[in-house]
């Protein structure tokens, strides 16, 4: 924006160490393929993100794929952080931010809608909602000590989105949403997008959705992790201990077998089964087709020290794709390597009385992946839409406002 460009960073030598570390974390942006255009490289090298980091320091706030915390509750869960830049470029991607557009972003943090108010440029309007108080009035010092005061920050259930502003050419949402309200996309544009970090049974995708007669239609989505909504689109969530705290599995609806059971098959010996899948598989469309293909679905959580203790295996930071049965769990695991292999194969660890029979499920599941190149389709119908409307063979994901379908390209066939 060319009435922001002269004064943005702090004086003297900070200004000079984080001009080069901000341009540092550009080349490795575009090195790293979340940048892809110029106009999105271009905001990258002009938003200062140091002030939208209190607390932080200049190398870890141009960290390019590193999330600054800035908030947490009386828990000590995330309620609000600064998106690693990796993401963020990611996703502006995804939405093809251009001039003059009209943006609301839901989920305030100050940086991101900096990014965007670069992008749509004097012409456009930047709105941004937030639920939380605090982060809203951190996110209004952040946009003026960067000289972004045509942001508009606004503090509310994002759940209503912001009438007053709309309506919007484009919607981009910075927390895991369990639904899609109908506000969001009632005060869209003709011809708008609404970009959205989705929940699919515990993982995250960040999906591109276009209408298309009364329906939502994805036409992008890829890989990530948010923090979730609070309020009134807040996911529900069950949480089984496996043991202790640093391991539990976490699912989005209540397992059909009994909790403590399942808990106390974490004791039990550890058996393996192998799939004969390499894992040079596309891995991310695998863990959706394992989510929307396994009864009980949810994901493992584990840190380090479950592995040192041997509760576990081992631990992915977007956690385990895990699936549970009578009194027994089974999650995801890739073999051993060895200096032979230059892939790894998948397979399946599991505990419990029914281990060997859940095992079997799992690894089926998995041996009916056809691979690379076959993508789900996501679909967003209004909430009431007759099953005989809803597309054949897909996997529904009934929410509050809408009917989730899932589904693959013709020539891939969901099992059963």
């Amino acid at each position: 924006m060319s009435t922001q460009g002269g004064n943005h960073l702090d004086v003297g030598e900070a200004t000079v160490e984080a001009g080069a570390l901000r341009a540092a974390m550009v080349d490795e942006l575009l090195e790293l393929g979340a940048i892809r255009s110029p106009t999105v490289a271009h905001s990258f090298r002009r938003v200062p993100r140091h002030l939208f980091a209190p607390g932080a320091t200049l190398r870890a706030a141009y960290t390019a794929t590193g999330t600054v915390v800035p908030l947490r509750d009386e828990r000590d869960r995330l309620v609000s952080t600064v998106s690693a830049p990796h993401i963020q470029a990611m996703m502006l991607e995804q939405a093809g931010v251009t001039a003059g557009l009209r943006v609301l972003e839901i989920g305030s943090g100050g940086y991101n809608a900096a990014l965007l108010a670069e992008l749509v440029g004097e012409t456009g309007l930047v709105t941004t909602v937030d639920i939380d108080p605090e982060v809203v009035a951190r996110t209004r010092r952040c946009l003026d000590a960067a000289g972004y005061q045509r942001v508009d920050a606004v503090l509310a259930d994002a759940d209503d989105g912001v009438p007053g502003s709309a309506p919007y050419d484009l919607v981009i949402v910075t927390a895991a949403a369990w639904t899609i309200p109908q506000a969001w996309t009632n005060q869209l544009a003709p011809g708008g997008r609404l970009v959205v970090p989705l929940r699919l049974r515990g993982l995250t995708r960040s999906v591109v959705f276009e209408s298309d007669g009364g329906r939502l239609v994805s036409r992008d989505y890829q890989t990530c992790s948010f923090v979730p909504f609070r309020g009134v689109g807040a996911p529900p969530e069950q949480v089984i201990l496996l043991g202790g705290e640093d391991a539990v599995i976490r699912l989005e609806e209540p397992p059909s077998g009994d909790v403590e059971q399942i808990r106390q098959a974490a004791t039990w010996p550890r058996i393996a089964a192998w799939s004969g899948l390499s894992s040079g598989e596309a891995f991310d469309d695998l863990q959706l087709w394992l989510a929307l293909g396994l009864n009980d679905f949810g994901l493992l959580m584990a840190r380090q020290a479950a592995v040192d203790r041997g509760v576990v295996t081992h631990a992915w930071p977007l956690g385990i794709p895990t699936a549970l049965g009578k009194g027994s769990f089974a999650y995801l695991a890739l073999s051993p390597k060895t200096v032979e292999q230059a892939s790894r194969e998948f397979g399946v660890y599991a505990h419990g009385p029914e281990a060997e029979i859940l095992a079997a499920e799992f690894v089926a599941r998995i041996r009916s992946w056809r691979g690379t190149g076959h993508r789900a389709r996501i679909e967003a119908f209004p909430a009431g839409t007759p099953n005989a409307v809803l597309p054949a063979g897909g996997v529904v994901l009934d929410r509050r406002d809408r009917r989730l379908v899932v589904s693959w390209p013709d020539d891939v066939k969901l099992p059963g």
